[in-house]
């Protein structure tokens, strides 16, 4: 993976995100003159996969003094077990202390998004999980959920920027809007096919006005050996997508000798879907997940201070000094 390079924006850099506590004491304990080395820890609540680390980095590069300060943490996307420290900060208070609600949120996020992923690939398999997550969240973290989804082991995901950060090329064929603009699949796909540029994959949305398996016929026939795949999003009021109907449209294809053409469904899959579809070996190429890696529970990180100027502290029901992890590395 290419190292991401996180936007930072002004509101982060100078606290306007971060809880009035944080601010209102800072401001106290700078006209105190006050401003120890203090040694922070960040945890999670459960389990899960460790994500959030790279964009963190990009901003504790923005705020700690080149010297006089410490980064440990877990590697970005390794499993984190509930209570363990993932990030140890040593540095100045005045230096990261504004800071601990961007990291904790960052972390929180990022690893209940990636986690949700990991679910997702793990009940896939050996089939591929696509991230189609970014029309469910707000597109000022849209990217931020695609890079944790890839980060959770899906292969690509559909925004340009969170496929950028992940080092990943953006996966997406066409919404049901051309098709419909176009007033025909076949027109709409001889379109993409005239203007996309050769690297993009032809993929057909297929359940927009005909029968799957029929739409599915009509494209191949056309673009042939061009066709990469076909896209399954059959709404629930239509019955969505089901093992049985993969099956036909397989069959179909392969009946017709275009054994070639790939299928990739999509549609409210969850583990539980994904892995149902699995069990009744429905012969689908690629799972396209959205809402549920979106909406996937954040998992709270917590923020404490362990140590001040080399001193064991902590308070009451957290034990004083610096947490022995020995799978933690040094990052900065």
């Amino acid at each position: 993976m290419v190292n991401p390079e996180f936007d930072v924006r002004r509101p982060v850099l100078v606290g306007e995100t971060a809880d009035v506590f944080l601010q209102r004491t800072q401001t106290i304990l700078r006209n105190e003159g006050i401003n120890p080395v203090v040694t922070i820890e960040f945890a999670p609540e459960r389990k899960g996969i460790f994500c959030g680390l790279s964009e963190v980095q990009t901003l504790l590069s923005r705020i700690l003094p080149e010297t006089g300060s410490e980064v440990w943490a877990l590697g970005e996307g390794e499993a984190v077990d509930a209570k363990e420290v993932a990030l140890r900060v040593r540095a100045p208070y005045g230096s990261i202390g504004l800071y601990e609600t961007a990291i904790s949120g960052t972390l929180s996020s990022s690893t209940g998004w990636a986690t949700g992923a990991r679910e997702c690939v793990d009940a896939a398999g050996e089939i591929p999980v696509v991230a189609m997550g970014a029309r469910n969240i707000h597109p000022n973290v849209a990217a931020n959920l695609d890079y944790a989804s890839v980060i959770g082991g899906c292969v690509s995901c559909t925004t340009i920027l969170g496929a950028r950060l992940a080092g990943v090329t953006p996966a997406g064929n066409m919404p049901h809007s051309l098709p419909l603009l176009m007033s025909d699949t076949l027109r709409a796909m001889q379109a993409f096919d005239m203007h996309m540029p050769q690297e993009v994959p032809r993929i057909a949305l297929v359940d927009t006005f005909k029968d799957e398996a029929e739409e599915s016929l009509i494209v191949a026939g056309s673009l042939r050996e061009k066709l990469r795949g076909v896209r399954l999003d059959t709404p629930f009021e239509r019955g969505g997508v089901t093992p049985d109907l993969v099956k036909e449209v397989r069959s179909r294809l392969d009946e017709a000798d275009f054994r070639h053409v790939e299928i990739m469904v999509s549609g409210g899959f969850t583990p539980e879907k994904i892995r149902r579809f699995i069990d009744l070996n429905s012969p689908v190429n690629i799972f396209c997940v959205g809402t549920y890696i979106a909406k996937s529970s954040l998992n709270p990180f917590t923020s404490d201070i362990h140590e001040i100027d080399g001193r064991p502290v902590a308070k009451r029901g957290r034990l004083p000094g610096v947490t022995l992890n020995d799978r933690l590395d040094r990052v900065m």
